[in-house]
């Protein structure tokens, strides 16, 4: 195969493939489109490093401008594709133009849900945490003595409130269900967060949901909670998780679920269209997931560049994610899907602990709080496949190392 390679999405995993091809030596013509006006760039440091101005915006990017010359990689920077031609084997673009392809990749990811104009989502003053424009809209708002409200108690929210309160905001998190992390992480896991929180004088809401916010001159003032109670507030961000971006792939008649459905050769139901990293719907253990993490959105990329360079292993998807807040680390490795048990183990160093996952007996996940050796040697298990004595992993004094013997 010669003909051209386009990759819809600029992020992580479209940049991640167009590298991996070269560095497999496939020299096909590649073009990468992408919506934001920026060379592709990482991340996570944004509403970290970056919004806290440790970290310049240059240090973020993958590559510079010349590598993509120097690759023969072409990059569309503040354009995007409106719709696929799958018969004519065209994407058109929102000016009308089309481009060619002969092998079609879709990096699209997943775009944060927002609050609805209803509850006040369109005041100024309302913002995400996902890309560059995020986080210096953000910056300009994080000077101390400021009040924020952060609604949504997943990692994105706990994450902005770390942040928050280091440049010395006052922090109200808010989360509708029973606990923070709910959806992503054990009791145990919620617990050692949302202590950690409090000690920074964050102020932790669970069980309280938004009923609306509210806006004076266009721009938000104060936020009316599901409890009856009323807060003022500066500026508000919203983290109430993310949706795959499947529209193109909807529209083109590519089977969709939870994301865009592809198999383990990340080939979706057109066999010259592929889909990677958050859009994507993939196999995994006998069931069907969406990872969102970049090192998903890297593998799986690297896995289908060695596909489309004329290879044959398919991606075995090996997950871990990790979260900083404040000088606390969390590395998790493993998928906690349908859990049943943990069991947490306190580590050796005053602060840390690692909390493990079973399901129907079987180890399947670890969050280590910083606890390297507990994130390594969980994530050795689970490539091995060893499933570790529950009687070792209770007793602290116990050395972990015994498990991988």
């Amino acid at each position: 195969m010669t003909g051209r390679l386009v990759i819809v999405g600029a992020g992580q995993a479209g940049f991640a493939l167009a590298a991996k091809l070269r560095a497999l030596g496939d020299s096909r013509p590649i073009t990468i489109v992408g919506a934001e006006e920026n060379l592709p760039y990482q991340r996570p440091p944004l509403t970290k490093k970056y919004l806290l101005g440790e970290m310049a915006f240059d240090r973020l990017l993958f590559r510079p401008q010349q590598w993509y010359a120097d690759n023969n990689v072409e990059i569309r920077l503040s354009t995007w594709v409106e719709q696929i031609n799958r018969d004519a084997r065209q994407v058109i673009m929102q000016d009308g133009s089309t481009l060619a392809y002969e092998t079609l990749a879709l990096a699209t990811g997943a775009a944060p849900r927002r609050l609805p104009p209803a509850v006040g989502g369109a005041l100024e003053g309302v913002y995400l945490a996902r890309d560059k424009r995020d986080a210096d809209q953000l910056a300009g708002e994080m000077r101390a003595g400021r009040r924020v409200l952060i609604i949504g108690g997943g990692y994105i929210g706990l994450e902005a409130a770390a942040v928050a309160r280091h440049r010395g905001l006052e922090v109200t998190l808010i989360e509708m269900a029973d606990r923070i992390l709910q959806r992503v992480a054990a009791k145990e896991t919620a617990d050692i967060f949302r202590a950690i929180h409090r000690q920074h004088d964050v102020v932790i809401r669970e069980k309280t949901g938004l009923k609306q916010l509210i806006g004076r001159n266009g721009h938000v003032v104060a936020a009316e909670l599901s409890d009856g109670s009323t807060i003022d507030v500066d500026f508000v961000i919203v983290g109430i998780g993310v949706a795959p971006n499947d529209r193109l792939a909807k529209e083109a008649g590519l089977e969709v679920g939870n994301g865009i459905i592809v198999d383990s050769f990340a080939r979706t139901s057109d066999p010259s269209v592929f889909a990677v990293g958050d859009c994507a719907e993939l196999p995994w253990n006998g069931s069907r997931i969406r990872l969102e993490s970049v090192q998903n959105a890297v593998d799986q990329a690297e896995a289908a560049a060695g596909i489309i360079a004329g290879g044959d292993v398919p991606y075995d998807p090996k997950p871990w994610f990790w979260s900083d807040q404040y000088d606390v680390k969390l590395q998790i490795a493993g998928f906690n899907l349908g859990y049943d048990e943990t069991l947490l183990r306190p580590g050796a160093r005053e602060g840390s602990a690692s909390v493990w996952y079973f399901k129907q007996g079987r180890f399947i996940a670890v969050d280590a709080v910083n606890d390297a050796k507990a994130y390594v040697t969980g994530k050795k298990l689970l490539e091995t496949g060893i499933n570790p004595a529950k009687p070792v992993l209770a007793d602290p004094a116990a050395d972990l190392k015994q498990l991988l013997a």
